[in-house]
């Protein structure tokens, strides 16, 4: 157990707050919590990059070659999503060898720099980000070269995303010094994944589960994002089981069910005594499902609380509701931590009715703040902001070297990355992904239960684990938590519940 999440165990023992799901129009309230950044204006430096590359990039196409409307959110603490692009014409990109494509390259990025010079010593000024005096020419061209690859495959110019791939490769390496560097690289061998996939017809990758759990832990260690998912998600399962003495806790991808022991040291302590615990843990990988049952059980065994663990692999969409041991009287609580992985769920239509069917007395879902729906020049542009936002807040305080930096990226992000450009989409699986979960529920009867001032109480503990030089950002506002790297916010905790809930 890390230094600090003790802290977080006896905070989450607290008197709970009144279990109000009758309040859908609550008040809004917003509180921003800078972790003590130099300066709370200060923008990502890479992901800023990005943005006004992209912008220029999109600028300079000529109109009767494309028809893009590119909609990226600047201020306040926002989530950078791309507005729909609509659809592209193919671009007329002249052959070229990579010699002389580097130096075309860089004779553009003069020009695009003496044109925009003005543009990047006032965002200096105004935003303070000393980082911007160091973009440099190799920087900019391998993100541009990047979005003029993702032009070319979003049109089905395959030969030439091949070649503007090999270059990239060349280039770029995942062991560079800079974000850019190894963001290109990682998005370069996504997009490789998915020219090959387009000529060969192969869309979907065994995945090693063991390793990617064991790159999960390593992100959870250096990174606050997973803990500010188990923790303030357990906050809100405490508060609806107040006073239940049967519960049941839905898993939706349990993987190695990081953040139930400390759920369940408070549950097997409280003053009315613990109550029986039933756990359906769902996954993909039977054999992995069965150890973290084992793990489970044995915990709560030496807690002394009654608990029983049930397995059901699959998707939880593909899932019979009969398939649930539900019993009579059982406060059910569904857990969802979202990812981009891997599709645990399947058809989110299906998943949505399984929800309803469940009728839980909460339902508690974080959301990664980028649209996995949309074509694939959509899914480009909000996953380049969003990954190169995670890779700045690494980079900020570990070496390049870093062992457990390394296995994160490599290990996660980048299967996150390859599993949004090369496998995912519409146009592969046959479906479109909610852009956004949190607007479904509401639509489909679903009531928000406003996070309580404990959960923010979690999430700023949280915070406090780490160095205090990091620009993490925390925003409480529209009954929801928000968990950012400097103005952009990466994860959104919400918690649900259904008038006729359990």
């Amino acid at each position: 157990m890390m230094k600090g999440e003790s802290e977080l165990i006896h905070q989450l023992d607290q008197p709970n707050e009144q279990w109000d799901y009758c309040a859908p129009n609550h008040p809004s309230k917003t509180l921003i919590t800078e972790n003590r950044a130099n300066n709370p204006d200060q923008r990502n430096e890479l992901s800023q990059w990005v943005e006004q590359v992209t912008r220029q990039l999109i600028e300079d196409m000529p109109e009767n070659e494309t028809e893009v409307g590119l909609g990226l959110q600047t201020s306040g603490t926002s989530t950078m999503t791309p507005a729909l692009l609509g659809e592209l014409r193919p671009m007329k990109i002249a052959r070229r060898n990579s010699s002389e494509d580097i130096g075309e390259h860089q004779q553009q990025q003069h020009q695009w720099n003496s044109n925009t010079h003005d543009d990047h010593h006032l965002a200096r000024d105004e935003t303070g980000v000393k980082g911007m005096s160091g973009l440099d020419d190799q920087g900019l061209n391998l993100i541009t070269l990047l979005l003029e690859c993702a032009v070319a495959i979003s049109v089905d110019n395959l030969g030439e995303a091949h070649r503007m791939l090999l270059e990239l490769t060349q280039m770029a390496s995942p062991y560079g010094p800079s974000c850019a560097e190894r963001v290109v690289a990682y998005f370069a061998k996504a997009m490789a994944s998915r020219v090959i996939n387009s000529w060969l017809g192969i869309c979907s990758p065994l995945i090693n589960y063991k390793s990617v759990h064991t790159a999960f832990q390593a992100f959870n260690n250096i990174s606050p994002f997973i803990k500010f998912a188990h923790f303030t998600s357990n906050q809100a399962i405490l508060e609806a089981f107040h006073r239940r003495d049967r519960v049941h806790i839905i898993d939706v991808d349990i993987m190695q069910g990081l953040q139930w022991p400390a759920l369940f040291h408070i549950l097997a302590t409280r003053m009315e005594g613990p109550p029986h615990v039933t756990m359906t843990g769902i996954g993909t990988s039977m054999e992995l499902l069965i150890e973290t049952g084992k793990q489970l059980s044995s915990f709560a065994k030496r807690l002394g609380m009654s608990f029983e663990f049930h397995p059901i692999g699959g998707k939880t969409g593909e899932i019979d509701i009969s398939t649930f041991k539900i019993s009579r009287g059982e406060a059910i609580a569904i857990h969802w931590v979202q990812h981009s992985l891997y599709d645990a769920t399947g058809p989110d239509w299906k998943t949505m009715k399984l929800l309803q069917q469940l009728s839980p007395r909460v339902v508690t879902l974080v959301e990664q703040e980028i649209a996995l729906g949309g074509s694939f020049l959509d899914r480009f542009v909000g996953s380049l902001h969003y990954y190169s936002t995670i890779f700045d807040s690494l980079g900020a305080f570990l070496e390049s070297d870093d062992s457990s930096r390394h296995s994160v990226e490599h290990g996660l992000l980048y299967r996150e990355i390859n599993n949004i450009l090369a496998i995912g989409g519409p146009a592969r699986n046959g479906e479109d992904k909610f852009r956004h979960w949190r607007s479904e529920l509401s639509k489909n009867g679903f009531m928000q239960v406003p996070m309580s001032t404990n959960s923010m109480a979690q999430a700023q503990l949280i915070l406090n684990m780490f160095p205090p030089a990091h620009g993490y950002s925390l925003v409480q506002g529209d009954g929801t938590l928000r968990l950012g790297w400097k103005d952009t916010s990466l994860f959104t905790a919400s918690a649900w519940t259904t008038p006729n809930s359990r």
